[in-house]
């Protein structure tokens, strides 16, 4: 198992992506913390989890809310011991043209998939930090920390193919996601002397709850296959297994990458054909 032994945080954990992280991790050894301002829906899934043979615990959590980051982080502490792991995936979609775009909804949008990615990762950080104080006490140089190659701790942090791409509709959601490429690359720098390690994934097109309200029929379902050339839509399990990976230490050598799971998209620069449904 990639994470047997380790403790992680995932945000957003009551659906979707977030949910397929969190059971993922749970099977690959990890003690879970599940995340979500769906109190009901994680502790369903910290049950599910445990049913399995996993141990897992349920925390509501407003990420955009620096007290409520604070109590999932001391219920973390409490119910596991510390923090190896967090995956920062609590987000939210906007949808409106951007001229009726309203500054409400605009920092609605912000203060969930950026600020609070960043009041999560903060706190986080700073207690695997204090965790490691010891061994980082005996250490010499700017960079000793990480020298030895064993990692002290993964931040994988939930981008979207939107931070390269603008869309007119959910343009709070593209900034939001922007932002989160170069709060990644930031906390890559910043933590490497601490031998903590930050990524992102991006996925495109994924199959969850929030494409169902974007994707109304089947005309608009083509015109999203026909700028993606493996011809489907990605499913949660398949961004989990990335995230899964880059929290271990498999990817022991990586950090301040974002990793893009979008079927082909990125490097297209057309459309491709796409088969008639039924």
């Amino acid at each position: 198992m990639l994470l047997a032994g380790r403790v992680a945080i995932v945000t957003g954990a009551a659906q979707g992506i977030g949910r397929a992280c969190a059971a993922r991790l749970a099977r690959e050894g990890a003690q879970v913390a599940a995340c979500d301002v769906n109190g009901a829906a994680v502790r369903e899934l910290a049950k599910a989890i445990e049913a399995e043979g996993g141990r897992a615990s349920a925390v509501h959590c407003d990420v955009a809310k620096p007290a409520d980051v604070s109590k999932a982080l001391d219920e973390t502490l409490k119910a596991f011991g510390r923090v190896d792991v967090l995956v920062n995936n609590a987000g939210v979609l906007d949808d409106a043209p951007f001229l009726e775009l309203g500054i409400d909804e605009f920092d609605r949008v912000l203060g969930v998939n950026l600020r609070g990615a960043f009041l999560m990762a903060q706190a986080v950080a700073r207690q695997m930090v204090k965790d490691a104080g010891s061994a980082a006490a005996g250490a010499r140089g700017v960079f000793a920390g990480a020298s030895s190659g064993a990692s002290r701790g993964a931040i994988v942090n939930m981008s979207s193919i939107n931070e390269k791409f603008g869309l007119p509709d959910h343009v709070a959601y593209s900034v939001s996601k922007g932002g989160i490429s170069q709060l990644t690359r930031s906390m890559a720098v910043a933590l490497a002397p601490h031998g903590i390690r930050v990524n992102a994934v991006g996925p495109g097109t994924i199959d969850t709850p929030i494409l169902a309200g974007v994707v109304k029929d089947k005309a608009f379902r083509a015109k999203v296959l026909s700028r993606t050339p493996l011809g489907r839509f990605g499913r949660p399990e398949e961004i989990a297994a990335i995230v899964a990976w880059l929290a271990s230490d498999e990817a022991s050598y990586v950090t301040g990458t974002t990793l893009f799971a979008d079927g082909g998209r990125l490097p297209l620069n057309y459309v491709v054909p796409v088969a008639e449904e039924g």
